[in-house]
């Protein structure tokens, strides 16, 4: 195992990037098309495709997750992807055409680079290019080329960032990992309990974000949330992946505090790509640890550069 989402059968990933705009997406794609669910908890989201994937909606299984950063204006990146897709005749059979159905979220980045230049359709196209079952790049690529933690006090006290991934191999030879671009506005917490990530007063210290909250004015305003995407080859229905999603947040409470706030857009995806059973609450129990994992991971990956 890569302990990276490419671990789960039938999950490609792919990057596009640009280091002058330090901004970028990910696209998790699965070609043979997956059931997918979607839970948003932060109150400042930026999503497109997510009502479908309501139980009662009628599209079963969604064909990619895109991830990208550019606050609203990264939601152009799907059209890109969307286009590479229909090259590949991937999507949903509408008789004349097949139309990619890729749900997506972003995350706000536009103050870390150069800020007219964010994910587009070129972005998009080429993330879907390049997707692999062999990706295992942490840190800063595709989506979390600008994201930050801690930002209480603003950019300039916030921590890097960036992308992180993991997976677990449960019974049955069932497999779950989760992919993340840690762009919170609260501080980031190791297993034990430690912050590792966040903000940090003139001197470098973390100054723990929530009891700095009862004395400092806020500045990290919507430019902030963290995205991600859990993925399995468990059989789930679209309402099983639904509770997957909602579920993994807990790996969101576990690290970082404070989360899901008024400043954040926090958003999880599951997606189900295969056909074997099993319990859904250890299901989702695994889904909440291995996205704590990838939290951390995203951390780890930048200070070892």
């Amino acid at each position: 195992m890569k302990d990276y989402i490419t671990d789960i059968p039938g999950i490609k990933v792919g990057h596009a990037h640009n280091k002058d705009g330090m901004t970028g997406c990910t696209i998790i794609l699965a070609e043979e098309g997956a059931v997918a669910g979607v839970d948003v908890r932060g109150s400042a989201p930026g999503t497109r495709e997510t009502d479908l994937l309501n139980p009662i909606n009628m599209i079963e299984k969604v064909n990619a997750i895109l991830l990208s950063g550019g606050s609203a204006f990264g939601l152009a990146a799907a059209d890109g992807a969307m286009s590479a897709l229909e090259e590949a005749n991937i999507g949903f059979d509408v008789g004349v055409t097949k139309v990619p159905i890729i749900p997506t979220a972003v995350l706000f980045d536009l103050g870390v680079g150069d800020p007219t230049i964010r994910p587009n359709f070129k972005m998009g196209y080429h993330a879907v290019k390049a997707a692999s079952s062999n990706e295992k790049r942490l840190g800063k690529v595709g989506v979390g080329m600008g994201c930050t933690v801690g930002k209480l006090l603003g950019q300039k006290h916030a921590t890097p960032s960036g992308l992180g991934s993991s997976s677990l191999k449960l019974n049955n030879d069932i497999y779950i990992g989760a992919i993340v671009g840690l762009n919170a506005f609260g501080d980031i917490y190791n297993h034990k309990g430690d912050i590792i990530a966040g903000c940090q007063d003139d001197e470098g210290r973390f100054i723990n974000t929530y009891q700095a909250m009862k004395k400092k004015k806020i500045k990290g305003f919507g430019k902030n949330t963290t995205i991600g995407v859990i993925a399995t080859n468990a059989k789930l229905s679209k309402a099983e992946a639904t509770k997957i999603a909602q579920v993994a947040h807990n790996g969101y409470a576990k690290h970082i505090n404070p989360v899901h706030t008024m400043l954040d857009g926090d958003t999880i995806f599951a997606m189900s790509t295969g056909h074997k059973n099993i319990d859904i609450n250890l299901l989702a129990t695994a889904a909440s640890d291995v996205m704590g994992r990838a939290i951390v991971k995203a951390i780890q990956a930048v200070n070892l550069g």
